[in-house]
């Protein structure tokens, strides 16, 4: 497949690039301090609910706190 054909858009699916102008973007629903949902957006459309709970979810919430927590410690030890 060439690279022009497809994009990873890092959730390990290829999207053709013509039909996404737009990132892909997950938002966590919390609730009490649970995150009970994990949205997936495309710009203001909301695509797809992701269970926290699911391989997928798990996944999606693990890279994200790597990253928060990386962001975090680099902002602290600058200071």
């Amino acid at each position: 497949m060439s690279e022009n054909a497809a994009i990873n858009n890092g959730a390990g699916e290829a999207t053709a690039p013509e039909t996404n102008a737009e990132e892909i973007t997950y938002h966590a629903v919390e609730k009490d301090g649970v995150v009970t949902a994990i949205w997936e957006m495309q710009g203001r459309k909301h695509l797809r609910t992701i269970d926290p709970r699911s391989r997928q979810g798990q996944d999606i919430l693990r890279l994200y706190t790597t990253e928060h927590h990386d962001e975090v410690a680099g902002e602290a030890a600058a200071s």
